[in-house]
């Protein structure tokens, strides 16, 4: 397949949002497109090394009736014949990364106005202690976010885990004076974030939510939405601009309360010389 060809079966997938299996499917359908266009559903699925049921809800979640529909798109995206080379892989990845590179000037554009973050930093810096919630894969950017949040507020708590253990931890941060929450919640949205949303307001907890559509199922139970667009080019979800949004709020945090901030600032870097945790 040429590069145009292989651009065409690109665009098939691109702006799906798709189960990790279903991008397996997609990969495997974009890397050997000369041959799989003209395979059937069993084939393809030997080939991605899933199921045939795969193949077909695959299909279907692209808005085909079943495989057969995608197959004839397939077919006709391919300018070669199916003899070409198998081992020609399209670009992919670069595609996806060059996705996220639009991802970062959607986020730019969106944050023109900065009201709703300025809205969100003053509302969070004035929580004491500040809950942190991330479940799955939104949890390594909730630690990241607690780690860097915590070097200029005295009490931050990243909730990373589900189970009753998550509904004692916000009811215990409420109970020490926590006044608001932010909560990281990704897609796969994980019905546990969702509801802890719900107890967090049933608890007096303002909520802000980064979440990646003004139509996600965490915006409705959030009185703040950040958003920021994940990246679906590859087998799992690329997330560069919720990160990014993420220290963004981290600095509208900090420019709602400078003086603790750079005083607390202060007190670390002392006590980063004095114990010598950096190599000079």
């Amino acid at each position: 397949m040429n590069e145009k060809g292989a651009d065409r079966v690109l665009a098939l997938f691109a702006d799906a949002r798709l189960t990790p299996t279903q991008r397996r499917i997609a990969h495997t359908l974009i890397q050997h497109a000369g041959a799989a266009a003209w395979l059937s559903a069993a084939e393809v699925a030997d080939l991605a090394g899933v199921s045939q049921p795969s193949v077909t809800r695959f299909a279907m979640a692209l808005g085909h009736d079943g495989y057969p529909a995608l197959r004839q798109l397939l077919r006709e995206a391919a300018t070669a014949s199916p003899a070409e080379n198998q081992d020609h892989k399209p670009d992919e990845v670069q595609h996806a990364v060059r996705r996220e590179s639009a991802n970062l000037g959607r986020l730019a554009d969106d944050l023109t106005d900065p009201s709703r973050l300025t809205e969100a930093g003053a509302l969070l810096a004035g929580s004491r202690p500040l809950p942190v919630l991330g479940l799955r894969a939104a949890a390594p950017l909730a630690a990241y976010f607690g780690f860097f949040a915590a070097k200029v507020l005295p009490d931050v708590r990243v909730l990373d885990s589900g189970g009753t253990l998550l509904t004692d931890r916000l009811e215990q941060a409420r109970a020490a004076g926590a006044t608001a929450m932010l909560a990281i919640v990704l897609p796969r949205y994980p019905r546990e974030a969702l509801d802890a949303l719900g107890e967090a307001r049933a608890l007096g907890l303002r909520t802000v939510v980064i979440t990646d559509s003004p139509v996600s199922p965490a915006a409705e139970r959030a009185e703040c939405v950040l958003t920021a667009p994940v990246g679906a080019g590859l087998v799992f979800d690329l997330h560069t601009a919720p990160m990014t949004l993420a220290m963004v709020l981290l600095q509208a945090i900090c420019d709602a309360v400078p003086e603790e901030t750079q005083r607390r600032l202060e007190e670390f870097e002392s006590s980063a010389v004095r114990r010598q945790i950096f190599v000079p």
